[in-house]
C-alpha cells in the first residue's frame, strides 16, 4: 500500500446496477464541425450550498435540451439532491428549498447518473460554466467515482464576445435577459434558470451565424481565442 494511499479518498460503494450503467455511459469525444442548429446541448444550471468549490454541495439540478435550434420541452431534468450533512432549521430556505424538500430529496448517486444518462455525449452549456462544471465534477467523483469529461462552453463568455456592444462584460445573467429583453417569469432556482440560459443562448447562437461562426467546434475556438485577448495584460 502506498504511504499517501489514507490521504485518497475511498472510492463509493455502488450496487450491480450502477455499475452497469455507469459502464453504460457514452465515451465523450471533441465538438464536431456539424452546424449549430444540428447540435445537441444540453443547458445545466446548479443550485449549491454556497460558492466554496471545495466544501459547498449540489442541492439541486435543472437541465434543459437544445435541439434542432429550439427548446426541447419534450427533454427536460430536474432533482433535487438529499443532503445529509446540510444541517437548517426549519425556517431556513436555500434556494426556494427548505429542510423537508431536501430530506425527501434523490439519493445523489442514482440522480447523478440519471443526469449522466440525460446529458449522455452533448456539450453542457451553462451560465458561469467553470463554477457548474467544477462541482459537478466534484460531486460525480464522491458519489459515483466518474470523471466528468464532457465540454463545456460558458454562456456568459459567448454573450460579450457575440455582443460587444453591450458593453456589460462581467454581467450576470439577469443583466444579459434585461439587455436582450426577455420574458422570464420565474428565476434563482435550477430548472428556471437553465431554460432562461438556454433562451440567452439560442439569441446567441443567432448572433453567432451573422458572424460567421456555424460550428460547435468554431465557436469553441471563437471563445478561447476570445478569453486569451481579455487576459492579455493591455500597456
Amino acid at each position: 500500500m502506498s504511504l499517501f494511499s489514507w490521504l485518497r479518498p475511498a472510492s463509493p460503494l455502488l450496487s450491480a446496477d450502477l455499475q452497469q450503467r455507469l459502464a453504460q455511459l457514452p465515451a465523450i469525444s471533441e465538438l464536431r464541425e456539424c452546424s449549430l442548429r444540428q447540435q445537441r446541448w444540453v443547458v445545466l444550471d446548479l443550485e449549491t450550498t454556497g460558492l466554496n468549490l471545495n466544501k459547498d454541495r449540489v442541492l439541486s439540478i435543472g437541465a434543459v435540451v437544445i435541439a434542432d435550434g429550439a427548446i426541447d420541452f419534450s427533454q427536460q431534468f430536474e432533482r433535487t439532491l438529499q443532503c445529509r450533512e446540510l444541517k437548517l432549521g426549519p425556517s431556513v430556505l436555500i434556494h426556494g428549498l427548505g429542510p423537508n424538500a431536501i430530506a425527501a430529496g434523490s439519493d445523489p448517486a442514482e440522480a447523478l447518473l440519471e443526469l449522466m444518462e440525460f446529458i449522455g455525449d452533448s456539450p453542457v452549456l451553462a451560465f458561469h460554466a467553470p463554477f457548474d462544471q467544477h462541482m459537478l465534477g466534484r460531486a460525480l467523483k464522491e458519489h459515483l467515482g466518474y470523471k466528468l469529461q464532457n465540454v463545456f462552453l460558458d454562456v456568459a463568455d459567448m454573450a460579450p464576445l457575440l455582443c460587444p456592444q453591450a458593453n456589460i462584460r462581467e454581467a450576470g445573467l439577469d443583466e444579459w435577459i434585461d439587455w436582450f429583453r426577455l420574458e422570464v417569469f420565474e428565476r434563482h432556482n435550477a430548472s428556471a434558470d437553465a431554460q432562461a440560459t438556454a433562451e440567452l443562448a439560442l439569441i446567441l447562437f443567432s448572433r453567432a451565424r451573422q458572424q460567421q461562426i456555424h460550428s460547435p467546434l468554431n465557436l469553441q475556438q471563437r471563445l478561447s481565442q476570445w478569453k486569451r485577448r481579455q487576459q492579455a495584460p493591455s500597456f
